[in-house]
């Protein structure tokens, strides 16, 4: 299948491209490289840099290429500069997905894969969280990814659009080439590594007085091969129809647990700060993905913490300044 990867410079997007190559479809990453890296697009997939906002050059790109679905990875992604910039995510995140959405349905691709997310949840009613809980979203981050499943779900009705939205709890690790590596980094395991190597004194926890077990957030971490592949699934099982998936691994663990492995595996003491809490951090979040286990068969093949955080520990001690562009 041929098939268009927004954001695929990115730490999601490239790494689905590389699982979609393995698989035997034809990629092309389509990116503006304000946050990704061309030198994590792997060899195999075409490259386009385009930015979504600019509809004349989207389109020209769909027009050639003529690709069969599209997985959409390019998004601003961080809860707390939404809370800050709220109109950068509430505009541009919806109307890049607008113009691709437009451009697809103006040439008759009708598959696509949304990259959606837990914080549609805000601050759950129960947990594990299922597909069906109610939608609050926790920023305006959260509400763009709730806006675009809505546009999803009309252009279904009325256009005849096949979409899957997969919403991600907290992805993780890395293959051999390619792992995390924003800048600046703001996610735990990246960060926690980086004191590892040296390249920080400390990590800075956000709050200790949550209600859990040592009073810091608890979160599901899923690798990112286990999430690439189960966007995979779902691109093919859409010839059946929509669906809704949650991706997590089912299991939470506090911030202080994710640091206390991260000193096992680095060998490294890895020093701690508590600084406040984070606007819009919920205590718990934790997924329960037993839908598209029970419906595609999807299986996470590195399910335990140990090895999500080796895989990454690998990755960043082979390249300790990230990629080099």
């Amino acid at each position: 299948m041929k098939v268009i990867v927004t954001g695929g410079a990115g730490y999601i997007g490239s790494i689905a491209t590389e699982v979609l190559l393995n698989a035997g479809h034809r990629v092309l990453v389509v990116d503006n490289l304000s946050k990704g890296h061309r030198s994590a697009v792997p060899k195999g997939a075409d490259f386009e840099r385009v930015d979504l906002r600019d509809k004349d050059a989207l389109a020209k790109v769909i027009s050639y290429f003529r690709p069969e679905a599209v997985m959409h990875f390019a998004s601003y992604t961080l809860v707390g500069e939404s809370m800050e910039h709220p109109l950068m995510y509430l505009g541009d995140n919806v109307r890049c997905a607008l113009n691709l959405l437009e451009a697809m349905l103006e040439f008759g691709v009708k598959k696509f894969i949304l990259s959606s997310t837990a914080n549609l949840f805000g601050i759950p009613e129960q947990v594990p969280i299922p597909e069906d809980a109610p939608i609050n979203p926790g920023s305006p981050y959260g509400e763009s990814k709730f806006y675009i499943e809505r546009i999803l779900h009309w252009l279904s009705v009325t256009r005849g659009l096949r979409y899957a939205a997969l919403r991600y709890f907290n992805a993780a690790g890395a293959t051999e080439e390619r792992g995390e590596d924003h800048r600046p980094e703001t996610h735990l395991i990246p960060v926690v590594l980086s004191v590892a190597l040296g390249k920080r004194e400390y990590v800075t926890v956000f709050g200790n007085d949550y209600p859990t077990k040592d009073g810091t957030c608890v979160r599901d971490y899923i690798h990112v091969v286990d999430l690439a592949e189960a966007h995979v699934l779902a691109l093919n099982a859409l010839e059946k129809g929509n669906c809704v998936y949650n991706l997590g691994n089912g299991m939470g663990f506090t911030v202080m647990e994710v640091i206390e492995v991260a000193r096992q595996v680095t060998g490294h003491s890895i020093p701690v700060k508590i600084g406040p809490r984070r606007p819009g951090d919920p205590a718990i979040l934790v997924a329960s993905s037993e839908r598209i286990k029970r419906e595609l068969g999807w299986t996470p093949r590195y399910p335990d913490l140990r090895s999500i955080i080796e895989s990454a520990w690998n990755w960043h001690r082979r390249f300790p300044n990230g990629y080099p562009d």
